[in-house]
């Protein structure tokens, strides 16, 4: 078994797991699936090929390469808070009938 430290947690990985019709019944009663066979003899060549594919990234060595969480780099998406003209409050107001002594008037709440 190979094994990765992710976190300071341990976390063990097979390179080979056997995938049969026993698994995919199992998948499906736990997600709560009701296949027929025809379904199961469908779907097991597929997840073999799927999980056959990502068995290919276990044999490449990683050693001394760091987990790379993020991908790409975040960037603040955000605009610059610059100063610029706000309406007055007579401006504001001026659209809406629902106002009260200077102010917008909403709904009651109790």
């Amino acid at each position: 078994m190979k094994q990765a430290v992710v976190f300071g947690i341990r976390i063990y990985r097979c390179l080979v797991m056997e995938v049969d019709e026993k698994l995919i019944k199992h998948v499906a009663e736990v997600a709560r699936l009701d296949l027929t066979q025809k379904e199961i003899d469908t779907f097991l060549p597929q997840l073999k090929e799927i999980l056959g594919a990502f068995s290919e990234l276990d044999t490449i060595n990683t050693d001394g390469v760091s987990p790379s969480f993020q991908p790409i780099e975040l960037k603040n998406a955000l605009r610059e808070d610059n100063e610029g003209t706000c309406l007055s409050q007579e401006d504001a107001l001026a659209q809406t009938i629902h106002k009260k002594d200077g102010y917008f008037k909403g709904p009651k709440i109790v």
